[in-house]
């Protein structure tokens, strides 16, 4: 059974934050939300928990294509290869916010991730999520929670998903209503950058 946690985005309280940062250190798999959908997530440097969550997805971890959700852009060059100016300056401008930027990955990825070439960086516009990742102190290993439904494809209603997910996780944050589009994907990790899915974030900006 997931525990089911009210925390309200305006405002999160710490105390809370603290519970769920514990589940993810101890290995937990959460459900929170983002400034797009809400994401199933865990603690990067937990293989066990990585493992879990490729497996609940039908995955090889190895194979995966999670996201990394960080804070900020300064815990990039942990697992990113240096980026010239022309991508920083497109990720300041556009984080945080609804993207999932591809960039090349480095030789520091956790195990694994090593032998990925490229990583999706996410840094969501959402209270709670970048709460949890200053709290956890690195990344949280994401991935968007999809639907079988045909009409909707992303459950949005906290109630809802903790019923579907209820036996798979450990916790379920209640962050209010989630959004049913899903973050713009852009590969930056050649010459151009190139749209791979449009989705909520505004292709305006490039």
């Amino acid at each position: 059974m997931a525990e089911f946690l009210k925390i309200y985005p305006e405002n999160p309280n710490p105390k809370a934050i603290q519970k769920v940062v514990k589940v993810l250190k101890n290995g937990g798999l959460i459900i929170y939300p983002t400034d797009t959908v809400y994401g199933l997530g865990c603690d990067i440097t937990n293989i066990k928990a990585l493992e879990r969550i490729a497996q609940i997805k039908g995955v090889k971890l190895e194979k995966s294509n999670f996201s990394f959700v960080c804070e900020d852009l300064s815990n990039l060059s942990d697992y990113v290869k240096q980026i010239d100016t022309t991508t920083f300056k497109i990720l300041k401008r556009a984080l945080p916010g609804p993207y999932t930027f591809i960039l090349p990955g480095s030789k520091n990825l956790p195990n694994p991730f090593k032998k990925r070439k490229t990583v999706g960086i996410r840094v969501p516009d959402n209270s709670i999520a970048l709460a949890l990742v200053a709290g956890l102190g690195n990344p949280i290993v994401s991935t968007s929670i999809r639907d079988e439904d045909d009409v909707l494809e992303y459950t949005t209603d906290p109630e809802l998903i903790l019923e579907k997910w209820d036996n798979l996780v450990d916790l379920v944050i209640d962050g209010g209503y989630g959004d049913n589009e899903a973050s713009t994907v852009i590969d930056l990790s050649e010459d151009e950058p190139i749209v791979v899915r449009e989705g909520k974030g505004s292709l305006e900006i490039f």
